[in-house]
């Protein structure tokens, strides 16, 4: 009995080294290149934009803001098309997202159109590179 008591202990001492260690971890701050993009503008001024990407960005704004700043991935480097399909599939996947296929669809969408549009000289040369 007193074995068991000490091995129940000793589960419980492992449990809360753990979760401390894992509290941490979530408390680190940000990567720095990251936290400079959440410094930035946090809006798009869609208004030249066609109709259906203004509805796409009123989208992405509601949704993307659900889990982190606007300006993240407003002021992100990604231009190219595969990079920010790979960012949308994998903010879809984070629970509560209420991104679902439509949804990203639609954000992808909005964020290549964006690319090419307002981040478009950077657009260019990274096209120019991959090639």
């Amino acid at each position: 009995m007193k074995s068991s008591l000490s091995f129940l202990g000793m589960g419980a001492a492992v449990i809360v080294f753990f979760a401390g260690g894992l509290t941490t971890l979530a408390q680190e701050p940000l990567e720095p290149r990251i936290a400079a993009y959440d410094k930035g503008p946090a809006t798009i001024d869609v208004a030249q934009y066609p109709a259906d990407m203004q509805k796409r960005y009123k989208l992405f704004a509601t949704r993307c803001s659900k889990c982190h700043t606007i300006a993240r991935p407003i002021n992100c480097d990604f231009v190219l098309e595969d990079e920010w399909e790979r960012y949308v599939k994998r903010m879809m996947r984070k629970p509560g997202s209420g991104i679902n296929q439509a949804a990203g669809k639609d954000i992808y969408e909005f964020l290549a159109y964006d690319s090419k549009t307002r981040k478009k000289a950077m657009y260019e040369k990274r096209t120019k590179e991959v090639k």
